[in-house]
C-alpha cells in the first residue's frame, strides 16, 4: 500500500520535471491526477456556440471548467495558463478554475495576473477559483511547517482576490493517525480562512486522496472550522483511500498501481455537499450512450441539487481514450442532459 505522501511527492516531481517536456501518462487518472491524449481538434471545439450558454442557463448549477482538464496540453507546452480563458470560451463555458502549478511562480505578479484578467475580460470569462498544490501541508505535525504551508498560501489568496475569483482550494494532507491530522488541518484552516476573510475568499478543500477522501472524516473536520468562508469542494472521483505501491516513484510505476480500498462516492459526496462552495465532475469514460462509466451523473446531481447547491460544477475530464477537448465536450454535453432533466 502507498502513502499520500509518496503520491504527493510524485505529482510534485511531475509539476517540476514534465512541464514542456511532454511526459503525460494515463497514471494521471489512476492516481487522482488524470491522463489522456491531447489531439488538435480545435475546428470542432469552436462549434460549441452560444446556444449552449443559453441552455446551461435553466440549468439549477452553472458549468465552470478545470483547468486540469487540459493537463497535458499545458504540460507539453501546447498551451499555455495565459491561454486557458479564451479556451473555456471556445466551449461555450464563461467560469475557469485555475491549477497554480501552471503559473507557480507568477502569484505576485501584477503585469501577469493583469494580462490574465484582460483575457477573461475579452472573452466574457470569470475566474472562479484557483487549485492549490505544493504548498506544504495543512495537517503536518510539525507546528513550524505547518505554519508556513499556511503562509504560503497566502500568496494564492491574494492572486485569487485580484482575479475575481471567490475561492482558493487547499489539500488537507498529513501524515499520521486521522484524528492527528485532522486537529493539525483544523488549525490551518482556522488561521487560513481567517486571512481568506480579509480579502473576500473562501478557502475549500477537496476530497484529494488519503484520509482527505474520507467524507465523513472531512464534514467533521468543517464542523470543527466552523467558519463561513471555510468549505468543501466535492469531487465526484476522488475517493480512494489506499492504493497498491508503485514499483517505483514513476509515472510508469504509478501507471501499474490499483485502488485497494474506496470510499462510497454518493455516501462521500453527500456528506461534503453541506459545506460544498464548488462541486467537480470527474469523468473518465463514457458508454454509447454519452453517460459517465464510472459515476452515475442522475443519482450524483441529484444528491447536490437536494443540497440546495446552485453554484458552479466544474468539469475536469480525466480520461484516456479520448482527446482531453472530446472529453470535455461530452462532460458537458453530460452536464446539460442530466441537469435538465432536474431543473
Amino acid at each position: 500500500m502507498t502513502t499520500a505522501k509518496n503520491r504527493r511527492e510524485f505529482l510534485r516531481q511531475l509539476s517540476v520535471y514534465t512541464m514542456g517536456m511532454g511526459l503525460l501518462p494515463s497514471v494521471l487518472a489512476a492516481c487522482g491526477g488524470a491522463g489522456t491524449s491531447q489531439e488538435a481538434g480545435a475546428d470542432s471545439t469552436a462549434a460549441d456556440t452560444t446556444a449552449g450558454q443559453q441552455t446551461a442557463q435553466s440549468l439549477f448549477f452553472k458549468i465552470s471548467l478545470a483547468e486540469w482538464s487540459f493537463h497535458q496540453a499545458l504540460f507539453a507546452g501546447k498551451m499555455t495558463n495565459l491561454d486557458f480563458p479564451a479556451k473555456a470560451s471556445e466551449f461555450g463555458i464563461n467560469a475557469v478554475e485555475y491549477v497554480n502549478q501552471f503559473f507557480k511562480d507568477k502569484a505576485k505578479d501584477k503585469t501577469y495576473l493583469a494580462d490574465l484578467k484582460k483575457r477573461c475580460d475579452d472573452n466574457g470569462v470569470r475566474s472562479v477559483l484557483i487549485m492549490c498544490d505544493g504548498e506544504g501541508e495543512m495537517g503536518d505535525q510539525n507546528t513550524k511547517k505547518r505554519l508556513q504551508a499556511v503562509e504560503n498560501h497566502y500568496k494564492w489568496i491574494e492572486a485569487a482576490e485580484y482575479l475575481g475569483c471567490h475561492a482558493i482550494r487547499v489539500n488537507a494532507a498529513g501524515e499520521g493517525k486521522p484524528e492527528d491530522v485532522a486537529k493539525a488541518v483544523t488549525e490551518s484552516l482556522s488561521k487560513l480562512s481567517e486571512f481568506g476573510k480579509a480579502h473576500n475568499i473562501s478557502v475549500i478543500v477537496e476530497n484529494h486522496g488519503g484520509v482527505s477522501s474520507n467524507g465523513k472524516w472531512l464534514a467533521n473536520v468543517m464542523k470543527t472550522v466552523n467558519m463561513p468562508n471555510c468549505g468543501t469542494l466535492p469531487d465526484f472521483g476522488n475517493f480512494c483511500l489506499n492504493r497498491t505501491k508503485p514499483e517505483s516513484n514513476t509515472p510508469e510505476g504509478w501507471a501499474n498501481t490499483k485502488c485497494l480500498e474506496e470510499y462510497d462516492r454518493y455516501e462521500g459526496v453527500l456528506e461534503l455537499m453541506p459545506f460544498a462552495k464548488g462541486v467537480s465532475a470527474k469523468t473518465y469514460d463514457f458508454d454509447a450512450n454519452g453517460n459517465c462509466v464510472e459515476t452515475d451523473y442522475a443519482k450524483m446531481l441529484k444528491i447536490v441539487k437536494d443540497a440546495g447547491y446552485t453554484g458552479h460544477i466544474g468539469i475536469e475530464y480525466e480520461g484516456s481514450k479520448l482527446s482531453e477537448e472530446e472529453g470535455i465536450r461530452k462532460t458537458k454535453e453530460l452536464l446539460l442532459k442530466v441537469g435538465a432533466t432536474l431543473a
